[in-house]
This record gives C-alpha cells, sequence and structure tokens, in this order.
C-alpha cells in the first residue's frame, strides 16, 4: 500500500481494518503513516516524504529524491511480488507504479479515483492502464469510470462512517474548555508544509480582523503534529499568537466545536461538511500552479462540498480573493447569521445531513468484497 499524505493514510487505516477482519493473517507493507501503522502496517517510508503541494518549486526540488523512492518501492515490490498493490489516492505517484507493477502481472487497486470529473480528464487512459479496480468514494464515480473501460465500484466515503450524523458539539467545547455561548471559529490551513506556508498567515491575520469586529471571538487551531512547530513560529509572525489555541492534531475535536470553520480546500471541507459546519474555503499556490489547475478545470467549484451539492452552498475564496480581509467578510457573515439568521445555517446543516446519509456506507465491508473478487480473477 501507498497513501502520501494525512487524508490517505486516515482512509487507508480505515481500509486496512476491514481487510484484517476478514485476513487475520494479512501482512501490508509500503508507504504509510500512524492511522495505517496502528493496524500493523509496515512503512519503508512514512507518508510525508511524498507530501507536495501542486506544481510548486518544492516538487521540482524533491523531484529526484521522491522519484528514487517510487524506483525503490517498485523494485522491491517486483522482488517480493505482493498478492495485491493498493495505492490510496496520491495519483501522480501512485498511478504509474501500478502501472509498472501491473505490467508484471500485480494485481493493482486504486482507493479513491482520481478527480477527473473535476479536472484533467486525460487521466482516464492513465487510470485505465494502470489499475485493475478502483474504489469510489463518490457515487456518482462509478458510471463515469466504466464509460471509459475502467472497473469500478462505490464503497462510499469512510470519514462518513467515521463521523457521527448529529456531533457532539458541546463535548467538544467540554474538552477544549470553551463555553457553550462563545464564538469559536476553527482555522485549518491544510495539512501540508506547502499549503501551511501559503495560508496560514492569511487565515492568522484574516483572525485579527475577524477579533476586531467580535472582539469575544475564539480561534482554535489544529495544526498536524509533525508541522506544529512551523504553525506556532507563523501565529507569532501573525502578532495574533495570545488569541490562538493552536491544538496538536485533533481537527475533529475542533470541527466539532467550532461555530465556523475557515479552511483549506480539499478532504478537509469534507469532513466539515459531515460535521454540518458552515465554513469559507480558501486556496492559494504559486502562480505556475495556479495557472495549470485554472486551464484544467471541469467544474465551477473546487470545493468538494460544493461539488458534492452542486452548488456555491459555501464560499470559496481562491488565490488573488483569498486576502485577510475578504476571509474575514465572509466568516463574520457566518457568525451574524449565527446570531440573526439561524434558519440559513438550519438550511446548510439539512444539506450536509442529507449529503452525509449519501456518502455513509459500510465502506470496510465493500471495499474488501471488490479486493477479494480482484484477487479471485
Amino acid at each position: 500500500m501507498v497513501a502520501g499524505e494525512a487524508s490517505g493514510d486516515l482512509l487507508a487505516g480505515l481500509l486496512l481494518e476491514g481487510l484484517r477482519s476478514r485476513w487475520s493473517a494479512l501482512t501490508a507493507v509500503g508507504i504509510g503513516g500512524p492511522q495505517m501503522a496502528r493496524h500493523g502496517f509496515e512503512a519503508w517510508w512514512p507518508h510525508h516524504k511524498l507530501s507536495v503541494h501542486g506544481f510548486s518549486w518544492e516538487l521540482l526540488r524533491r523531484y529526484r529524491e521522491i522519484l528514487g523512492i517510487r524506483n525503490q518501492l517498485r523494485e522491491r515490490l517486483l522482488a517480493q511480488r505482493p498478492d495485491l498493490f493498493v495505492g490510496v489516492d496520491a495519483p501522480d505517484f501512485n498511478l504509474d507504479l501500478e502501472a509498472a507493477l501491473k505490467a508484471k502481472g500485480i494485481k493493482t487497486v486504486h482507493f479513491v479515483s482520481p478527480s477527473v470529473w473535476a479536472w484533467r480528464p486525460e487521466r482516464m487512459e492513465k487510470i485505465r492502464n494502470s489499475t485493475d479496480h478502483v474504489l469510489c468514494i463518490f457515487p456518482f464515480e462509478p458510471a463515469l469510470l466504466e464509460k471509459n473501460g475502467i472497473s469500478a465500484s462505490f464503497v462510499g466515503h469512510p470519514l462518513a462512517s467515521v463521523i457521527p450524523l448529529e456531533p457532539d458539539r458541546a463535548a467538544a467545547r467540554r474538552a477544549l474548555a470553551l463555553d457553550d455561548a462563545d464564538d469559536v471559529v476553527a482555522l485549518l490551513p491544510g495539512s501540508r508544509n506547502s499549503e501551511i506556508s501559503h495560508l496560514a498567515l492569511r487565515f492568522f491575520r484574516a483572525a485579527t480582523l475577524i477579533q476586531q469586529a467580535r472582539p469575544a471571538t475564539k480561534f482554535i487551531v489544529p495544526a498536524v503534529p509533525g508541522l506544529k512547530a512551523i504553525v506556532d513560529r507563523l501565529a507569532v509572525e501573525s502578532g495574533n499568537a495570545a488569541r490562538l489555541t493552536i491544538l496538536s492534531g485533533q481537527s475533529h475535536l475542533a470541527l466539532a466545536a467550532c461555530d465556523v470553520t475557515l479552511i483549506a480546500s480539499g478532504t478537509a471541507t469534507l469532513e466539515a461538511a459531515l460535521f454540518k459546519r458552515p465554513m469559507v474555503i480558501a486556496y492559494h499556490m504559486g502562480w505556475l500552479s495556479w495557472q495549470l489547475m485554472r486551464r484544467k478545470q471541469l467544474q465551477p467549484w473546487v470545493g468538494l462540498p460544493n461539488i458534492l451539492c452542486e452548488a456555491f452552498v459555501v464560499p470559496e475564496l481562491l488565490q488573488d480573493q483569498a486576502t485577510p480581509e475578504s476571509l474575514a467578510r465572509e466568516v463574520l457573515v457566518w457568525l451574524d447569521a449565527k446570531h440573526h439568521a439561524p434558519s440559513k445555517i438550519e438550511q446548510l446543516q439539512n444539506r450536509f445531513l442529507a449529503l452525509h446519509h449519501e456518502l455513509q456506507r459500510d465502506t470496510a465491508t465493500l471495499a474488501t468484497d471488490a479486493i477479494q473478487k480482484v484477487l479471485q480473477r
């Protein structure tokens, strides 16, 4: 197995739980993180070795290292010949690896369809050549893939089974020493170094502006443990560190506790939707990455909640729009709605609840069933 970042590690850990329940003697090795390790996974390399951001200078700088890891992993797997390779997301790394393994007769499964419905539709041929089966986390994906000759099945989104339909906000607030009456904003500037470098200062400066408008507002910042030192440093640089409660991990606790979240586009936005939280989605990347992404974008939305709802149910502020002033203004709209237009928030929560029901399946069992069929072919 290969998972390339924190969200992939979480998904892979949930999948491993299901695989081990069926095959207790399972051996799982490759690239992964702490959630996978909890289920007995042996990481030959840690997942953060693959974590880069867009078409950035960081990617160019680390290209040789990442290519070297993939080449070493390919040779090691070809020598050991596992029964199955599962690539978890990280398509830029995994699809080429899967193609090389499949060409040598090793069965391959890709967990989480690449977003060919959002951008880069030319990937269809690569997916077809790389994988024996795709485990899809969104219900509309299998038909699209099968239309292009790719075997696929909808297994639900694992997070929809992990996150409760009715999150306990009061318990989360008690755990974070917050009062029920507090206005609480969760700031989630990303899970990768490069994302944090682009977004954290913008988020922290937006927090300063929100605080000027609503002085009693509380801010919580769940930071990936390995990157907390960077978040701490940027908080000090922003001049607002004293008003930010920076947590080590605990993103789900922060989302359960907050009234609204200012959040980087990515898997975390779906988590926020499953927690039924109003949000402001933001993203910023290097100029070259932005130009390339814009030209290949197929839909008007970038955030997963908007894509799945097929509407701008929450605001998106991307690239030059993602200024502290604009971010603060949109967060304040949600805080004002909490006090003066609660029906607006209730309407959003009902939409997210319907989405939650749609995504909630027994993912571990469905994925394991699909994998068993691949192994039996």
